[in-house]
């Protein structure tokens, strides 16, 4: 493939990276703005946020499957027209019911472009640069994640949160112009075969059922939810073995070693490190009593250590081993969380800015090469499905991060306000969620490790 095709990718690609992430920050700073303006409670504001994640969860992979067998420029195109019309839709919300029904369009559109990006990436970068190329796309997703916060808070004071949703609409129809312009050629490697639209209902329902009744815990309609999803979940795992032309191939995760752990490792890290945003921004809000664009500021410690280090770990995946890389940076993302259990009500901010950029470092070696791993361990027919399959596990990660932080705090501080009165019991919960997120994640280096040699 030439310099150029690469190049074309490499911009689409970044810009597309960066769109998605700076919008889920920027939004979460704006959710207060929101709810002021909509009356809305904080349930109601929690699903703003949450309905994004949980429709781009669900199609992910079938949109990943579509782009396989369509062309996946095709469907990456849909996505940013999708995304881009859905975030228009979102600024002129009359309401916050309507917001959230745009916030689940603009998911659907998320799935379509992280369904295809990072396949096409591979498909156009030969096996050794993958890792350089996709530690660039990497970056680029934390760059998004380190501007949301600062520039999300920026525009919310300025001109209002409606504002963060217009920004999309040009960002969008850049990316469609460099596609258009830039992009040439297609790649639809899995040409002719049949789309198992029974297959994608039931995993939608399936993941559903398991990410809402898991963010509901320890509810009875939790336990209730995820049970059915469980349930599901053997159900699709026994028909996608039986039909011929399945949604997801369960022979990767029973044959493909190297798939089946990478995919593990992801899980698990997402689902360790996600709820630390939430639970130290409380903390600095709470009890240090600090604006939320100050708490902004401090929180991008973090996002800024992993823009800065993931190309480097990307190139360094080309040359080493991937799981010795991912592994390491497992490990020191474990240390960086149990560093954030240590903290008491008079902690020096410079402690807690240290301990996120030690977060931040371990996850830069972490992602990137754990991708490159995911990647190169799939033949090219299925490059869409293994980058949604992927995608697919942050999301339901982030689900369950925040699923375990609220539990925590349903359990030792109870469904009330965060007052004085109550900041012993809300830092002891803190605490908690650090020490157990600090123990999954190093249980997660034993999984990355187990993944063996990539192909």
């Amino acid at each position: 493939m030439d310099k150029k095709a690469q190049l074309s990718a490499s911009i689409v690609a970044g810009l597309a990276a960066f769109l998605a992430p700076f919008m889920g920050s920027a939004v979460n700073i704006a959710l207060p703005s929101i709810g002021r303006e909509f009356k809305a409670d904080a349930v109601m504001l929690g699903w703003v946020a949450s309905a994004y994640i949980l429709a781009a969860a669900v199609f992910l992979v079938p949109f990943g499957k579509l782009a396989d067998i369509h062309g996946r420029k095709k469907i990456f195109l849909s996505g940013i027209l999708v995304y881009t019309a859905a975030s228009l839709f979102c600024a002129v919300s009359t309401s916050v019911s309507v917001l959230i029904g745009f916030r689940i369009l603009q998911g659907i559109g998320a799935a379509l472009i992280f369904g295809t990006s990072v396949a096409i990436l591979t498909s156009v970068f030969p096996p050794g640069q993958r890792g350089k190329a996709l530690g660039i796309n990497t970056a680029s997703t934390y760059l998004g994640l380190s501007l949301g916060p600062v520039l999300g808070g920026l525009l919310t004071q300025q001109f209002g949160w409606r504002s963060i949703f217009v920004l999309n609409l040009p960002l969008g129809l850049i990316i469609i112009a460099f596609v258009l312009a830039m992009l040439k050629g297609e790649w639809a490697e899995a040409k002719g075969e049949r789309f198992d639209l029974f297959g994608a209902a039931f995993y939608g329902l399936t993941l559903i059922g398991i990410m809402l009744g898991f963010s509901r815990l320890p509810q009875k309609t939790g336990f209730v939810l995820f049970a059915a999803g469980i349930v599901l979940a053997a159900g699709f795992v026994l028909r996608e073995t039986k039909t011929d032309s399945p949604l997801l191939k369960i022979e990767l995760f029973r044959e493909n070693r190297v798939f089946a752990f990478s995919n593990l490792a992801a899980l698990i890290n997402y689902s360790a490190t996600f709820a630390v945003g939430f639970f130290v921004s409380l903390y600095l809000q709470y009890l240090k009593g600090m604006s939320p664009r100050s708490a902004g500021l401090v929180l991008i410690a973090q996002p800024v250590m992993m823009t800065v280090f993931s190309p480097f770990a990307g190139r360094l995946s080309d040359k080493v081993e991937p799981r010795i890389v991912a592994s390491l940076g497992m490990a020191i993302s474990s240390f960086g969380l149990l560093l954030l259990a240590f903290l008491r009500a008079d902690t020096a901010l410079a402690f807690i800015i240290a301990s996120l950029a030690v977060l931040g470092f371990g996850f830069a070696l972490f992602s990137s090469p754990n991708t490159n791993a995911v990647m190169c361990s799939v033949e090219k027919k299925l490059y869409g499905v293994a980058s949604a399959t992927l995608g697919t596990m942050r999301l339901v990660g982030q689900m369950f991060s925040m699923g375990m932080a609220m539990m925590i705090f349903s359990v030792l501080v109870g469904r009330i306000q965060i007052t004085a009165a109550n900041q012993g019991s809300f830092l002891q919960a803190v605490r908690t969620g650090f020490v157990i997120f600090a123990v999954l994640c190093f249980a997660g280096v034993f999984a990355s490790l187990a993944r063996g040699k990539r192909k």
